[in-house]
């Protein structure tokens, strides 16, 4: 995906009611963007670091720019803006760049399941068939360890992606293909686990739907002055 305008620099002074970041541009001003992330971004929104803002050019909106990078460190680009982790997926899907799902006719976004939504359906062919079929749950990664080059999932505790396991484990049990894919947007990430000294329960559930049959990938992107891509695929630590 590509922004349809070069992202516009800045520093972040500080995140703060989850959606807000107070952002000091280089001239000197200083502005209140919109955050669009809901997690801790944890190692994410450190006050010093630069930032990258998308621009709506919407004078109707409260908040013009959008918080889209941060240099983590001072170092790693990583993409705080979890909405486009479905894009950059969805894109790669269309291309057949994920090669563990290329080859399905038809992609659905947002499919309807028991509970609630997951993020894609890929259909093979228009039958009634559930083996001809694949759910798939994304999860974005910007949590970067201690130790050089892995990061972990999930950021803070999230009840949400433990049931987001759960239904994607009663579809595979269904006869679906079902599987759940971390979208990586993190530069300083080559490898990803699961979080356990943060979320325990949702390490654990990991672990048992993953031998019951639902496949887990790792993708990471790749960053341009233009935007983004999922670029290549890299090992989980499970």
């Amino acid at each position: 995906m590509n922004y349809a305008a070069p992202l516009l620099r800045g520093t972040l002074i500080q995140r703060y009611k989850r959606f807000l970041a107070d952002i000091q541009l280089a001239n000197g001003e200083q502005i209140t963007v919109h955050c669009p992330n809901t997690g801790s971004m944890k190692r994410c929104a450190e006050p010093g670091w630069p930032v990258w803002l998308s621009d709506s050019h919407n004078p109707k909106r409260k908040y013009r720019y959008t918080w889209e990078w941060v240099a983590v460190d001072q170092q790693y680009r990583a993409c705080i803006n979890t909405a486009r982790a479905n894009q950059l997926v969805a894109e790669a899907l269309e291309t057949n760049l994920i090669a563990e799902l290329s080859g399905f006719a038809r992609i659905q976004r947002e499919p309807k399941v028991e509970d609630g939504r997951l993020d894609f359906l890929l259909h093979q062919d228009d039958s009634d068939d559930v083996a001809t079929k694949a759910y798939v749950e994304v999860k974005s990664v910007t949590l970067l360890d201690d130790e050089p080059g892995s990061g972990a999932f999930p950021d803070a505790v999230t009840a949400r992606g433990l049931k987001h396991l759960q239904r994607l484990l009663a579809l595979k049990q269904q006869g679906y293909r079902a599987l759940l894919l971390f979208c990586v947007s993190h530069e300083g990430i080559e490898r990803v686990r699961p979080a356990a000294e943060i979320d325990p329960a949702y390490a654990e559930a990991l672990q048992q739907v993953v031998s019951q049959g639902v496949e887990v990938l790792a993708y990471r992107v790749e960053f341009s002055e233009q935007g983004m891509r999922l670029a290549r695929k890299i090992p989980l630590q499970l």
